[in-house]
C-alpha cells in the first residue's frame, strides 16, 4: 500500500488510472472488477466473502460496512436518479407548456431565444 501511495504521490500515471478505475468500480458496485483491481485480489475477495458469503452478495448494491440501509454509494445513485427524473419531469412540462410541438416555426425559435 505504501509503494502504491508513493506512486500516486509521484504522479505515476498507471497508479492514478488504477485508482480511478477502482473508484469507478466501487461506485458502480462492480464487485468482480473491484477484486481484480485490488492490490491483493485474493485477499480482497476473501475479506468480502467472510462478511457477505452468499454468491448473490457479489451482485449486491451495498457492502458490509454500512449495510443496505445506509450505503452512501447506493444513496448517491438514488439521489442522482431522482434528480434525473425531476429534470425530465420539468423539461416535459416545459415542452407541453410550449405546445408540445417538435418543430416550431423559425420565428418561434428566435422569440424563444430572446426570452431566454
Amino acid at each position: 500500500i505504501a509503494a502504491h501511495a508513493a506512486d500516486l504521490a509521484k504522479g505515476h500515471p498507471g497508479a492514478r488510472s488504477r485508482d480511478d478505475a477502482l473508484s469507478r468500480a466501487r461506485f458502480d458496485f462492480r464487485w468482480q472488477d473491484q477484486f481484480n483491481l485490488a492490490l491483493d485480489p485474493e485477499t480482497a475477495c476473501a475479506f468480502h466473502d467472510a462478511t457477505l458469503p452468499k454468491e448473490g452478495h457479489k451482485l449486491a448494491h451495498f457492502c458490509s460496512m454500512c449495510g443496505p440501509k445506509f450505503c452512501s454509494m447506493r444513496i448517491s445513485h438514488e439521489v442522482r436518479e431522482e434528480a434525473r427524473a425531476q429534470g425530465m419531469r420539468e423539461m416535459a412540462e416545459k415542452f407541453r407548456a410550449g405546445g408540445g410541438e417538435l418543430y416550431v416555426p423559425e420565428e418561434g425559435v428566435a422569440a424563444a431565444a430572446r426570452e431566454g
